[in-house]
């Protein structure tokens, strides 16, 4: 096996870990609708996983273990994925924040730190920007 297939084969393992996590999120509030299906449809194509895994991954979403991007970049863009589904309802529970707030530390924020990118993509989720950040974002390349 070559360095490029070990490579890939922990980044697929990361990804199958995130699909899980998005699963877990997805399925918090019980039988997943269709808006959820599609988006985890998305998500499975995005990963790179396969209809077998998307099946087995439906089935025992607990079963995959959580391994950190090691990217500060790739790390944001998980708890992207996460709160695109979160926010698929445009509401966020309890049991979604808790869910979030444990696979933020478990990528490797500290809890202040997660505490903090939770709290500011909540405020973007739910629409509660203020003209500032408005302002920047729409000023964003």
């Amino acid at each position: 096996m070559s360095f490029r297939d070990l490579f890939e084969s922990g980044e697929h393992k990361r990804n199958i870990g995130h699909f899980a996590s998005i699963v877990r999120i997805a399925s918090v509030d019980g039988e997943l609708n269709k808006e959820e299906e599609r988006l985890l449809k998305r998500f499975a194509r995005k990963l790179d996983v396969t209809e077998e895994e998307y099946d087995e991954v439906l089935k025992r979403p607990t079963k995959y273990p959580i391994t950190p991007p090691i990217s500060v970049g790739r790390r944001l863009e998980r708890m992207h994925d996460l709160f695109e589904m979160i926010f698929i309802d445009h509401e966020i529970d309890d049991d979604e924040l808790h869910l979030i707030k444990k696979y933020a530390i478990a990528l490797g924020y500290t809890e202040d730190l997660a505490n903090k990118v939770i709290k500011r993509s909540i405020k973007i989720y739910s629409g509660g920007l203020d003209f500032q950040d408005y302002k920047y974002l729409l000023n964003r390349d």
